[in-house]
């Protein structure tokens, strides 16, 4: 038996795959996603917009250091949405800092604004953006604890948001 749990000491000396505690930093992105609802919305959305649903996705593409620890990272978007009313227009779209059922700050923004909005075409839409600055505090606490984030999307008609989802970590 201890040949064996030599060999295979041997063996995980040469497979890095067997390292528990890495030494090179990793550059893996970390990516979380959200299904999102006007009924997560605080509080729930009632009015025409109402009716869809969405999903998100959020990369962020870190940068480490030597320790593995966080030092940089950007955040890149995609968003799409169905099922709402065809003249919808999605004047923000973001990361707020807080758990289901309270409304908390934004922390990392998409881009998106009143001035430069996204409109749904027959209810539905698809949208990106990327390359967003995002602080390494910011980055590891959503690593962290994705579900104390939340990411929604704006509307003129729900200036508060219209459909809402906290994230969930898959990779």
């Amino acid at each position: 038996m201890t040949r064996w749990a030599l060999i295979a000491l041997a063996a995980c000396t040469l497979v890095s795959g067997c390292d528990d505690s890495p030494t090179a930093p990793t550059t893996q992105p970390l990516v979380f996603t959200a299904l999102l609802f006007p009924a997560n919305e605080v509080p729930a959305v009632g009015n025409a917009e109402s009716s869809g649903q969405g999903a998100m996705q959020v990369q962020l593409d870190v940068t480490r250091d030597a320790a593995n620890v966080i030092t940089g990272a950007t955040a890149s978007f995609y968003v799409q949405l169905h099922g709402f009313p065809g003249d919808t227009r999605v004047i923000g779209a973001h990361i707020h800092n807080g758990v289901a059922g309270v409304n908390a700050p934004i922390v990392v923004d998409s881009g998106v604004s009143g001035t430069a909005p996204v409109a749904l075409s027959g209810g539905i839409v698809e949208f990106k953006s990327g390359a967003i600055s995002v602080t390494p505090a910011l980055a590891q606490s959503i690593a962290t604890n994705p579900a104390g984030f939340y990411f929604n999307v704006h509307s003129p008609l729900n200036p508060g948001g219209f459909a809402r989802g906290q994230l969930t970590r898959v990779q």
